[in-house]
């Protein structure tokens, strides 16, 4: 038998990368999208008539407009702002609106006096920073994936034919198994991260990591729980829940009560003591 915290104090703080705080790649590749306009717009740094530039610019260049909205953080094309004005398109493709309307824009929202007053040098390099910060936000995303690979790495040491992210109807195809108690007799659709197919069963994993603590953990360990007891009841399938982060450490109580219905849950240390060896 093993012993609940004895285990949750083998979870890990981080499993994080070299690529996972900025993916450069991604950020260059956003920059560059509007290198052309970016430099075109810096004429009007530090320019002592900005609104007359501007409309110039805009006449001679109206393809700058769709670098605007990334000027302050906005990938969309259109902006939503609550006043008279309404909504504002900066595809730069649409003729109902006046260069007015942008230079009023543009002074509203302080755009002007950041270019104006040479509070910076050079509009390539802000964005570069704007698409910087706005890659942080893709870190949760890379989080869940640096999981799956992690735990797919040690799947394929099994040697044991495997799906990714494949749905119960999918696995039903394949395999002739019932799955509709997990699926609420067809009612909603259900995808594991994880599938492989064994001589003898079918094994439905769901693999997470969590480096923080949040509500939103308990439901996670509710939810698990009901799909391993669903699981028990159909012949030839088992269900593996890898998970591991030292969020649970705030959220132990639900993560034990799975723990102990649940003999094939698993964390990162038990991978690495080659607990999916035993598959067939």
């Amino acid at each position: 038998m093993r012993d609940f915290y004895s285990w949750l104090n083998t979870f890990r703080k981080y499993i994080s990368d070299y690529h996972y705080y900025i993916n450069f790649e991604t950020v260059y590749k956003n920059t560059n999208k509007y290198k052309v306009e970016l430099n075109i717009l810096n004429s009007l740094i530090a320019s002592k008539e900005i609104e007359t530039d501007f409309k110039n610019l805009l006449e001679k260049y109206p393809s700058c407009l769709k670098a605007i909205p990334i000027l302050f953080a906005k990938r969309e094309y259109e902006i939503y702002c609550m006043d008279e004005k309404g909504t504002f398109n900066f595809s730069f493709k649409n003729i109902n609106y006046s260069i007015d309307d942008y230079v009023y824009f543009m002074k509203e929202t302080g755009l002007f006096d950041l270019i104006e007053n040479h509070i910076i040098s050079n509009l390539y390099d802000y964005v570069l920073g704007v698409n910087t910060g706005l890659d942080s936000n893709a870190r949760k995303n890379r989080g869940g994936h640096l999981m799956e690979n992690l735990c797919e790495n040690f799947i394929k040491i099994t040697g044991l034919p495997y799906k990714k992210e494949e749905y119960i109807e999918d696995i039903e195809s394949r395999t002739g198994l019932d799955l509709s108690s997990l699926s609420n007799q067809g009612d909603s659709t259900k995808r594991f991260d994880f599938v492989i197919y064994g001589k003898n069963f079918t094994y439905a994993v769901e693999c997470n990591f969590y480096a923080s603590s949040g509500s939103k953990l308990n439901e996670v360990a509710r939810s698990y729980k009901n799909i391993a007891q669903q699981v028990e009841k159909i012949p030839n399938l088992t269900f593996i829940w890898i998970t591991d982060g030292q969020g649970w450490f705030d959220a132990k109580h639900n993560l034990k009560e799975t723990f102990d219905i649940l003999e094939t849950i698993y964390n990162i240390n038990d991978l690495e003591n080659n607990v999916l060896k035993s598959l067939s």
